[in-house]
């Protein structure tokens, strides 16, 4: 195997030869010429080899730049998602379900921030431009200054681009583009991880903000390569049940703002509404109190978010009892319920259990497990919790309940709804005491033996 050659650099004026001299025959200077290693080793083909790159300016990470300028669309939620505004420059990747909304949020969106003074293009893929326009027309959109296009050659869009200038593309979706020098279906991993390549590297030279709409899987997470998102900068999405009018934008990657946060949307015929405050919407439909029925303060992103657990505990006539959960994590009841048996005696065995979310969002956060498990007892004691009472709390699988973070913020959102309870477990710091009444719990039995009277 032959070995990878070095190079004699001459120190004074950079000149390379194959082989050392005493004299540089460039600058006729004298014992200025030294041996360099290849940058790599390796197959001859594969291999960097011997010839070198130019050097990298550094900076010490005291180097002070001003924070990247914002362009805001007008439509708080969306800029909330975003961290406050739309970066030149930047590639966004939207994700959902088929038929969920991204394509009328993304209109609404491009319409917004055409009518602030953006040059704004929507590229889709797949939709015909009367189809958009017809939607648009529905939407009251017609009037904003949005340039539309309908292609799927990349080759032929980012012509487009190039020529346009525009300082916002909206491509609607990336797996309906392809690559003429790939050697693939569209849709298929190769194309999508070229044409996402291609776009975000056209974005970041050309300081195009880019916002890319991707296809979801069954197991809802977005089609092709999880490259995708490690290009990009900003993963948001789409979420919502169509059985529910509301819809959330979540984002779960974000270089230029906070991740986990949601931007709150409900569905009119005349589109996307923007619900300012989603804790009155959520749990404006709440009935008188039942069995099952739990208030959750919870944090997402940086808003605090009020929630109702509904859980339902039924004889079962199966030999194995049925776990079926909306909205929250399968796994997690299955601790809550072992813990309740193993360390506050209280069995659910032979007894179905059916956990939901109201409102169609998705809670993920461990603060969830003492709502859960109040849920859980109410409905299998048949006995309600009163209607002002709000629950959050860790539980570990000692039985006792953990602090969490952000108190103060839950408590502020539950007094602002008309909350006059709040159980939490102990060591919470609350901050400034808010008027509520507080009951705190150190671990799981004695919450249990105090609300319930078991344990």
């Amino acid at each position: 195997m032959a070995k990878s050659q070095s190079t004699y650099v001459c120190q004074s004026c950079g000149a390379t030869s194959t082989k050392w001299s005493g004299r540089c025959d460039a600058c006729g200077a004298w014992n200025a010429i030294v041996e360099e290693a290849p940058l790599s080793a390796g197959p001859g083909a594969k291999a960097l080899g011997a010839d070198r790159g130019r050097a990298v300016p550094l900076t010490d990470l005291a180097t002070k730049e001003a924070p990247p300028p914002r362009a805001a669309s007008g439509i708080a939620e969306f800029d909330r998602v975003l961290g406050g505004g739309l970066v030149p420059a930047s590639a966004v990747l939207v994700g959902g379900d088929p038929g969920i909304g991204k394509s009328t949020l993304l209109l609404q969106a491009a319409a917004a921030f055409a009518r602030k003074g953006l040059k704004t293009l929507y590229i889709s893929g797949e939709e015909a431009s009367a189809q958009v326009r017809m939607r648009a027309q529905r939407l009251g959109l017609s009037d904003a200054p949005v340039a539309l296009g309908a292609e799927t050659n990349l080759r032929d869009i980012l012509t487009t681009l190039d020529t346009e200038r525009p300082a916002l593309a909206i491509i609607d979706s990336i797996q309906t583009m392809w690559a003429d020098n790939v050697d693939s279906a569209p849709g298929s991993v190769s194309q999508v991880r070229a044409a996402a390549h291609e776009l975000v590297t056209f974005a970041k030279k050309r300081g195009v903000a880019v916002i890319l709409v991707g296809h979801v899987t069954k197991e809802g997470q977005i089609a092709g390569p999880r490259v995708v998102e490690h290009m990009v900068d900003t993963v948001l999405y789409f979420e919502g049940e169509r059985g529910h009018q509301f819809r959330i934008l979540r984002a779960v990657k974000n270089r230029f703002g906070p991740a986990d946060e949601i931007g709150v949307f409900e569905m009119t015929g005349g589109g996307l509404a923007e619900v300012g405050n989603p804790s009155a919407l959520f749990l404006s439909d709440r009935e008188e109190p039942a069995p099952g029925a739990v208030v959750f303060a919870g944090i997402e992103g940086t808003r605090p978010v009020l929630v109702e657990f509904q859980c339902l505990v039924a004889p079962s006539p199966l030999s194995q009892p049925r776990r079926s959960v909306l909205g929250w994590d399968g796994g997690r009841l299955a601790m809550i319920l072992a813990v309740l048996e193993a360390r506050c005696g209280i069995p659910f065995a032979g007894l179905d259990v059916y956990l939901n979310v109201a409102g169609g969002i998705r809670v993920s956060e461990p603060a969830a497990d003492l709502a859960v498990a109040c849920a859980l007892l109410s409905a299998r004691e048949d006995a309600p919790v009163p209607r002002d009472t709000v629950v959050f709390g860790e539980i570990s699988l000692s039985g006792a309940l953990r602090p969490v973070g952000q108190t103060e913020n839950r408590l502020k959102e539950a007094q602002k709804l008309g909350f006059t309870t709040a159980i939490t477990p102990s060591r919470s710091k609350a901050g400034d005491k808010p008027d509520l009444a507080m009951k705190h719990y150190g671990d799981l039995a004695g919450f249990v033996g105090d609300i319930f009277g078991a344990g």
